[in-house]
């Protein structure tokens, strides 16, 4: 990393921590004097030494959540990134443990950016060389789930990814509904007669969407019916089908709600299967 002036008591760690400063720009590093097990814990982020960031991320913070960002304020600092990383920085819960392979004195101490940040102040191209070397390192949000998959991730980088994951999909369902408007508005069919698939929503976001669509049109069916069984009742009344003048009421105000019966038409009342419910709203009795 680039050379630093470190504002705090060197060394901080010396005890597990040995640090190289080279005066060519990236090239400092940290090696480990500790032997640790697999997933032990290699050191901690402790207050103090560290503080929140204060004013957003910059290439000396570690990102601890989805919108807090902490300094170091230590030799910490001078450990690097590897796309096969000796280490996990634990931002949940303030620990930087041993990878997998545990830790043995002379390894070099590095831990996979991403792991920890989102969108990185100042991105670079990876010189790690390692097989699984993901190139050019800005932050999770700028890699696939290809790319990070077999690696370490925080808490707030998965549920970044996550949300990332549910826009992604809402898009492209959006981006099917309007394909299947288009053609079948070339077939003659309105938005009215599409339903997308269900297979298509088996995202949550999608899912929720679909159930209040289907909500919806039960409401919209439910007015129906309630509109028709009121106007059906008025059968049994002196003035339906009558004007004042003694001629037949005009209905064709309510043009688009069908069942309403035929001008001049009787009957004796709703049956046992309207009183149910059973009858739709496009259903009429003659009797």
């Amino acid at each position: 990393m680039a050379p630093l002036i470190p504002h705090w008591a060197q060394p901080s760690h010396g005890d597990i921590q040995e640090v190289i400063i080279n005066e060519a720009e990236f090239t400092s590093k940290s090696l480990s004097k500790t032997t640790v097990p697999p997933f032990g814990v290699f050191a901690k982020m402790d207050f103090p030494p560290c503080t929140v960031a204060e004013g957003g991320p910059t290439y000396a913070t570690v990102q601890m959540g989805r919108n807090k960002h902490l300094n170091l304020n230590s030799d910490l600092l001078y450990i690097n990134h590897s796309c096969e990383p000796s280490l996990i920085f634990d931002t949940g819960n303030l620990n930087i443990l041993a990878g997998p392979k545990g830790l043995q004195p002379g390894d070099e101490l590095t831990f996979f950016y991403p792991s920890t940040e989102w969108s990185m102040a100042q991105p670079f191209d990876c010189g790690c060389g390692k097989p699984a070397c993901r190139g050019r390192i800005s932050g999770a949000s700028d890699m696939t789930d290809a790319e990070l998959e077999g690696v370490w991730l925080n808490g707030h980088i998965r549920e970044l990814l996550e949300e990332r994951k549910a826009a992604t999909a809402a898009t492209t369902i959006a981006a099917e509904k309007n394909g299947d408007l288009t053609k079948a508005s070339e077939n003659g069919a309105s938005e009215q007669d599409i339903t997308l698939p269900r297979d298509t929503a088996a995202d949550q976001t999608a899912q929720a969407l679909q159930d209040a669509l289907d909500s919806a049109e039960k409401v919209v069916e439910a007015s129906r019916r309630a509109l028709l069984s009121y106007l059906q009742s008025l059968q049994n009344t002196e003035v339906f089908g009558r004007k004042a003048n003694g001629g037949a009421l005009d209905f064709s105000g309510l043009g688009g709600v069908q069942g309403l019966p035929a001008a001049g038409s009787q009957r004796r009342g709703p049956t046992s299967r309207e009183l149910s419910g059973e009858m739709g709203g496009d259903t009429t009795i003659l009797v």
